[in-house]
């Protein structure tokens, strides 16, 4: 599981008011939806800083070290650097730095403070400008752009997918012109989103050469592609398993471990079809097809089901969310270590027992349908 909230967005643009002024605009769609809460975004934190800017031409004159008065500055604010000291109990050494008393930093105690110049002491104040100036917070980079960010969290039971619909139809006019009027300002939603993304083209990648490389094993093995593709059929027949599991638990589709199941499913399910077929192309060698085709629904109707029977009652906890404590003999429900396998474990029940009654049903049938079209095409020829 990916850490941080699920929501997250990147604004970005040469010019920071642009930013800030989206920055406003989707706080205020966030806060317009109920889904999400917890929102926080990186601006910095209303605050004014003190600058000290030092004028070297008036200091040159009356020959005050710049250095020094640097020094003094720093007495009043975070010290002056004296030296090291390594205490016997610690194997890391602890500045010591020289600072006015507490009650004494402050900007009166700065004024106040003479130094050393050719005319004799001289007060500080003539030789540093004290300006306030807006607080600057951390700044974020992004592919060496300063960016803005806002996180927020989902309420329990809303998904992220169907929110995002709905700020979509909310600032999409908006962002599109902002777009138009600045080509340097960059949108980007990250998050649980952009994981989700990710993870769904590395898994169709995946799955795309599972496939691949069965459809080529299976070719040089049977020497039939009509028999290849019906063994990788039951594939695309176990995904309409996995979603009526789904819906019937009232489970969502998740991409990472759906898609998992999915690719898992490739490689189980056409192990029966394929203990089938080869069955079958045995028998066809001494019997007419559909004899065989009988033969073989007899001789491997017991494997087909106590592989898939027994595949699916081992998952059965994990689809209950049921977590069995052998040592404590005790059995609880929906804790934090089964919620993460419950969609990956549905998804393959649902899917194996889907493909399990095809195969024992559609895929015969369709045998005996290739065997009745390969007799016509050779009397015809």
């Amino acid at each position: 599981p990916r850490g941080g909230k699920p929501f997250e967005v990147e604004i970005s643009s040469l010019s920071l008011e642009r930013s800030e002024k989206v920055l406003n605009k989707v706080l205020t769609a966030l806060q317009n939806q109920s889904a999400f809460i917890d929102i926080e975004d990186t601006r910095p934190l209303p605050g004014i800083e003190w600058a000290f800017e030092v004028n070297r031409e008036e200091a040159a004159r009356y020959g005050v070290d710049i250095l020094l008065l640097g020094q003094m500055v720093q007495l009043v604010t975070h010290g002056l650097f004296a030296d090291e000291y390594r205490p016997d109990f610690s194997t890391e050494s602890v500045d010591i730095r020289l600072r006015l008393p507490k009650e004494d930093r402050h900007l009166q105690s700065l004024k106040a403070l003479r130094i050393p110049s050719n005319e004799g002491p001289i007060p500080l104040i003539n030789f540093v400008t004290i300006k306030p100036q807006q607080k600057t917070g951390t700044l974020y980079h992004t592919d060496g752009r300063q960016v803005l960010r806002i996180k927020a969290d989902l309420k329990k039971g809303t998904y992220l997918t169907e929110e995002l619909k709905k700020l979509n139809a909310e600032l999409g006019p908006f962002l599109t012109q902002q777009l138009k009027e600045d080509p340097s300002f960059f949108f980007h939603i990250k998050g649980e989103q952009a994981d989700q993304k990710e993870a769904a083209t590395f898994l169709r990648n995946a799955f795309i050469i599972a496939v691949f490389l069965m459809l080529l094993i299976l070719v040089t093995q049977f020497n039939s592609f009509y028999q290849s593709f019906l063994v990788l059929s039951a594939i695309v027949f176990s995904t309409a398993g996995v979603f009526l599991a789904l819906l019937l638990t009232g489970e969502p589709f998740g991409i990472v471990m759906c898609g998992i199941a999915l690719i898992s499913l490739a490689g189980v399910v056409v192990n029966n079809n394929i203990v089938l077929i080869d069955t079958y192309n045995e028998k066809r060698k001494t019997l007419q097809p559909k004899e065989a085709l009988l033969t073989t629904c007899a001789l491997r109707f017991r494997p087909v089901i106590l592989t898939a029977v027994t595949t699916v009652l081992c998952l059965i906890p994990m689809v209950l969310s049921l977590n069995i404590d052998l040592i404590g003999r005790s059995i609880s429900h929906g804790a934090p270590s089964t919620q993460w396998w419950t969609q990956l474990a549905t998804s393959i029940a649902g899917g194996l027992t889907f493909a399990t009654v095809l195969t024992l049903f559609m895929t015969p049938a369709l045998l005996l349908l290739g065997e009745k079209y390969l007799q016509k095409y050779k009397a015809s020829h």
